[in-house]
């Protein structure tokens, strides 16, 4: 499942650069995840970057876009091979 950030968010510019999968950007007036490159990171840790970072604790999981450990992975692979 992806990630989303809610209007909680206080534009602290912390989590878009922890992002492997640039899958976050400046928004109109909050940051966004691009839930078709979030993996929660995914491949790449244990844990969502941005979530770690975040201080208002204003990233929960997206359930518009549901999706598995499997999905998620196979989205890794999918976004690591467009980078070659």
């Amino acid at each position: 499942m992806s990630l989303m950030i809610t209007d909680e968010c206080i534009n602290c510019d912390v989590c878009e650069p922890e992002c492997p999968n640039d899958a976050i950007s400046q928004g109109d007036s909050i940051y966004v995840i691009d839930p078709n490159k979030c993996t929660q990171c995914v491949g790449h840790y244990d844990t969502p970057q941005c979530v770690e970072v975040c201080p208002v604790d204003c990233i929960p999981l997206d359930l518009s876009h549901p999706e598995t450990e499997q999905q998620l992975q196979a989205k890794y692979e999918k976004l690591m091979a467009a980078k070659r």
